[in-house]
């Protein structure tokens, strides 16, 4: 069974005004793009019948890219929600974030400074980590913490495409839209 390009969880349009639905309909073909040159890569082969997340953990060069790719897009969707004003993390998410870093405002800045570390494309990502803690972690290119120790509980997108349609190059303004968005829900759905 051919890997699927997983439905959006929300409208195009209900991430406005933080990101556009031109911007969001833009890296979903970018999505389907990546999910179809999967399927074209595992096509009479092993991993044929094999889910996203086990094509991933086996697959090296253009297959691993495209895959991981397909999955943190796929994830980076789940971590987003229709704009909510005031909304924090709570419960055992919200005491984690306090006991990590402070406090949720001291989180974004922390998560802000790794994601304007470099000018490469990647991810930004909030993990967390065998012993139950908290981080902040940064991967480059297709690069994904599925692949290695850390859960990942947020990413955020930081190839150009993301942000180019509704922020030119000013990846600021981005990650200050990006945390209207967070699915704080999801993000603590995802605690070990």
């Amino acid at each position: 069974m051919p890997v699927e390009l997983p439905d959006l969880p929300f409208l195009p349009s209900s991430l406005q005004p933080h990101l556009s639905a031109e911007a969001v309909n833009r890296r979903q073909t970018i999505h389907r793009a990546y999910v179809e040159q999967v399927n074209a890569s595992i096509a009479g082969t092993d991993l044929e019948h094999a889910g996203l997340e086990e094509i991933l953990r086996q697959a090296q060069g253009k297959l691993f890219e495209a895959a991981a790719q397909a999955w943190n897009l796929g994830f980076q969707w789940q971590c987003l929600t229709s704009p909510r004003a005031g909304v924090e993390p709570g419960d055992a998410l919200g005491q984690l974030i306090t006991r990590h870093f402070g406090d949720s405002n001291r989180l974004r800045e922390e998560f802000n400074r790794i994601a304007q570390s470099t000018d490469a494309p990647g991810w930004a990502w909030l993990v967390q980590h065998p012993d139950g803690t908290l981080g902040v972690v940064r991967s480059l290119h297709a690069a994904t913490p599925l692949t290695g120790p850390g859960n990942p509980l947020l990413a955020c997108d930081l190839w150009e495409h993301a942000y180019q349609t509704d922020y030119q190059q000013d990846r600021t303004r981005y990650l200050d839209g990006f945390w209207k968005l967070v699915n704080w829900t999801f993000v603590a759905s995802l605690l070990r």
